[in-house]
């Protein structure tokens, strides 16, 4: 009876230590499972630059191929046609309003320096913070453009080391023009520059007016008071002037290695995009074994247009078009560093573009250095126009979503929030509102129509537009609130080097200015109560839709205050005071000869 009883609890014990290990053995195989994310964010790159979205002139083969083997999104939307609240909205689902992330009163809805204290709230929760409470290894290769510091050079609050990137290897602004070397600053394009430069043109020539007087003793002003004028416009012009096309380059294009500077000014030419690249492959090298987000967030197709040597003059389309072709063959680097670490089918790839295409960007000698949003009105920096928001975008997931895959209906760059954490069994936070709705029903084919009834556009803190997908029917409509002015004759604001959001910039419609874009695309034939019965219905339903927004909405501090956004000189960060220049890669990698990986694939032939 004892040896029984003995033997009894022996296998109890086996029986027990079996089922722990079975146990675990599940639960780890479960969680070696859960999809690897590699997000693509272009900056921008209008929809008509794309092969799979009718570009035959533009070579995009790994676009293409993601789109191929998994889905392109036709009606995938910013949150605003510009690209910091744009941003801000993808990593956190919500509206950039929201947060604070909306410019109101300038039209300043970027961060136009390093060493300005806005940025993407600490409050705010990113999907990157989220995975990797999950256990997600989390990076970050490219630009930020969401803020860094706040009070001084170095306390990195608004740092994506603290929104849950574990690593960061990138910009914490943006490419400006000035990255360049040589190159002329944006602002020089800016209404405000001009007008700044006029006035003290005009201030100049009426104190040499003066002198004139003077001399011919009509004037009774004293001599003193005449030199001083005539001093004090290029004695303020000369160093503003340098100001802006000289040290900016110094002050802004700078590449950060997690908290550490290590190039003031980066070089864009011959070092960038393998030097980003490598990150991104040495990232997904060494956490090919457990569950990893990569955000490689691409400093093209911004200007300054940069390429490599041996991407120069191979396209049809100048420059941009070689940045594009160049940014299409790095998107195809990694695509095969997934598939040779064997990733593939367990990788959920998605690629977008922050807004659309710039339409402003021009040079003085008339070459286009900015994107084609095809057959869609407007583009960047123009809050309602599709061109500006409406953005190529494709994804790949194996498990789910069946190669060819074409979804047609409204989507939100919001909806990559939920959309991630759903599919990594993270939990959606519960303690705010998220805009953004899961693409998998979609994806799957287990929905046919958006979750979407309605979505809001923004530019700035005006609301500009407002899109209703009844839930029967084929139509999407979107009513326009205001529309930018364009230079007359235009379709844009070349002037301006881009459009402002209120008063002066803008036509107020009421009532609105309504669309059906599943029938309109190009939103050149308004509906009006003679060309449609349910006019009225209609305009009231996309109304109810906007009153409901609104009421969600609270009071939060904006991060696009003027004095969030001007240049605080205390705060600039700077790698080798006072020179505030340096450069601690010691070998830059090459498109021929990378250090850090070996090279697979081929450049295009010309």
């Amino acid at each position: 009876m004892l040896y029984a009883f003995s033997m009894s609890r022996r296998w109890s014990r086996l029986w027990a230590a079996i089922l722990f290990l079975t146990t675990f053995w599940t639960l780890t195989l479960s969680d070696d499972r859960r999809p690897n994310f590699v997000l693509f964010m272009v900056d921008d790159l209008g929809i008509g630059d794309v092969g799979c979205f009718g570009n035959d002139t533009i070579r995009t083969p790994n676009i293409d191929r993601i789109a191929s083997e998994g889905a392109k999104l036709t009606q995938h939307l910013t949150a605003e046609a510009i690209c910091t609240p744009s941003r801000a909205a993808f990593l956190t689902g919500r509206y950039p309003v929201r947060m604070g992330m909306a410019a109101g009163g300038h039209n300043w809805r970027y961060f136009p320096f390093a060493a300005g204290a806005g940025g993407l709230p600490q409050n705010e929760t990113t999907f990157a913070t989220l995975l990797k409470d999950a256990g997600y290894s989390t990076a970050l290769v490219g630009k930020w453009h969401l803020g860094l510091n706040c009070k001084t050079s170095d306390d990195h609050c608004h740092h994506p080391n603290r929104h849950g990137f574990d690593f960061f290897f990138g910009t914490p602004i943006t490419n400006f023009r000035e990255c360049a070397e040589g190159a002329d600053t944006m602002y020089v394009n800016t209404l405000a520059y001009k007008r700044s430069r006029n006035a003290c043109i005009a201030l100049f020539v009426a104190s040499l007016a003066l002198l004139v007087l003077k001399v011919l003793g009509t004037n009774k002003m004293s001599w003193k008071t005449v030199f001083a004028l005539l001093l004090f416009a290029p004695c303020f012009w000369i160093p503003s002037r340098f100001f802006f096309s000289h040290r900016l380059r110094w002050m802004n294009c700078i590449l950060m290695n997690n908290s550490e500077l290590v190039a003031q000014p980066f070089d864009l030419q011959d070092d960038l995009t393998p030097r980003l690249l490598a990150k991104s492959l040495n990232f997904l090298r060494e956490n090919h074994d457990r569950p990893f987000l990569l955000y490689h967030a691409f400093l093209k197709v911004h200007t300054a247009l940069f390429a490599t040597e041996r991407f120069r003059g191979r396209s049809r389309h100048g420059p941009y078009g070689d940045n594009v072709e160049e940014m299409d063959w790095a998107v195809g680097e990694v695509l095969r560093e997934i598939d040779r670490l064997g990733l593939s089918e367990n990788t959920f790839v998605y690629l977008s573009s922050d807004n659309g295409g710039h339409l402003e960007e021009i040079t003085p000698e008339g070459e286009v250095h900015g994107g084609w949003n095809g057959i869609y009105k407007g583009g960047k920096s123009m809050g309602g126009w599709e061109g500006g928001i409406r953005v190529p975008t494709v994804l790949r997931w194996p498990r789910q979503v069946r190669p060819g895959t074409v979804i047609s209906e409204p989507t939100s760059m919001m909806d990559v929030f939920p959309t991630v954490l759903t599919l990594a069994g993270a939990a959606t936070p519960g303690d705010r509102a998220i805009d953004g709705r899961d693409l998998m029903p979609l994806l799957a084919g287990n929905r046919t129509v958006t979750e979407h009834e309605f979505l809001i556009h923004y530019c700035g803190q005006s609301l500009t537009a407002a899109r209703y997908r009844p839930l029967t029917g084929n139509s999407v409509y979107k009513a326009h609130y205001m529309t930018p002015i364009w230079d007359e004759g235009t379709g844009a604001c070349y002037s301006a080097f881009g459009c402002g959001c209120e008063n002066s910039w803008v036509h107020y419609h009421d009532p609105p200015l309504l669309f059906d874009i599943a029938k309109d695309p190009s939103e050149s034939k308004p509906l009006t109560p003679k060309n449609e019965p349910k006019f009225a219905q209609i305009v009231a339903n996309i109304s109810r839709g906007v009153e409901a927004h609104r009421k969600t909405l609270v009071s939060v501090e904006s991060q696009f205050s003027l004095r969030n956004v001007l240049w605080r000189p205390w705060m600039q960060p700077c790698c080798n005071f006072p020179y505030c220049s340096c450069d601690l890669n010691e070998t830059s990698p090459t498109l021929e000869n990378l250090p850090v990986y070996e090279q697979t694939s081929s450049f295009p032939e010309s």
